[in-house]
């Protein structure tokens, strides 16, 4: 599955939609934004079960205020519509794989107890 390009408007059904989505924010002037593109596209070939996604911050400045972007790349992962990762930094390829890994492998009646007890 290719990556998408969400917007204000599209942001909120994806991650609801979905049972796993990683957020790429990132902008066309951003170097390691550009070096990151192509191994977050590899990644959207090799999971085609997870939702890559990107959110181009320059285009959606309403969303990157939203979510609190304040650093590009930033790289977030949703799990049941619950955001379970974000970090900022582009990420290797290996830790990636791990990355999508962890999410899918997430007891999300584990995190959502862990969230209600905070």
């Amino acid at each position: 599955m290719a990556t998408i390009d969400l917007t204000e408007a599209t942001f909120d059904q994806t991650v609801a939609d979905a049972d796993i989505v990683l957020v790429d924010f990132w902008a066309p002037w951003c170097g390691p934004c550009r070096m990151f593109g192509p191994v977050y596209e590899t990644s959207s070939q090799s999971h085609p079960d997870v939702v890559h996604a990107k959110v181009d911050t320059e285009a959606e400045q309403g969303l990157s205020v939203k979510m609190q972007i304040t650093s590009i790349p930033t790289l977030a992962a949703y799990r049941e519509g619950v955001l379970v990762y974000r970090k900022a930094g582009a990420v290797p390829a290996s830790a990636l794989e791990q990355l999508v890994a962890a999410v899918k492998a997430l007891d999300m009646d584990e995190v959502r107890a862990k969230q209600a007890a905070e």
